[in-house]
């Protein structure tokens, strides 16, 4: 099953002079394994190619249940050089939290028993 990552996760972001910080948290505890197997620095480096010019690292925090992505170059110099509409990086997080994912039938079920009636209508084209 595809889904999006924000069904599993949700994220903070902002900037570091032209760099970009993106935390990624697991909604739950369970599904951190999952995401740190899934999610690597290629993988956002290739989603945010049309934002960020530079590498990206990761960075894992398994007590927190989350992964840091340092995302360089990507914010056009920064908030005082920069005419980008998000200088700041603010929006980064919220983007690649739409990063689609392949999940297996077992975790797809997890994900709707836990999001309900509030499951949001999500599509990965």
């Amino acid at each position: 099953m595809k889904t999006r990552l924000y069904l599993l996760a949700h994220g903070r972001s902002g900037d570091k002079g032209n760099d970009c910080n993106i935390g990624i948290i697991a909604r739950k505890e369970e599904w951190y394994p999952f995401i740190e197997n899934t999610v690597s620095a290629g993988e956002v480096e290739t989603f945010l190619k049309p934002l960020a010019e530079g590498p990206v690292e990761r960075f894992e925090l398994p007590k927190l249940g989350a992964l840091n992505f340092l995302v360089r170059n990507a914010l056009g110099g920064g908030g005082s050089k920069s005419l980008r509409l998000d200088a700041q990086g603010k929006t980064y997080a919220q983007g690649l939290l739409k990063m689609p994912i392949e999940v297996s039938d077992d975790l797809w079920k997890e994900v709707q028993e836990f999001w309900g009636d509030r499951m949001p209508n999500i599509s990965t084209d």
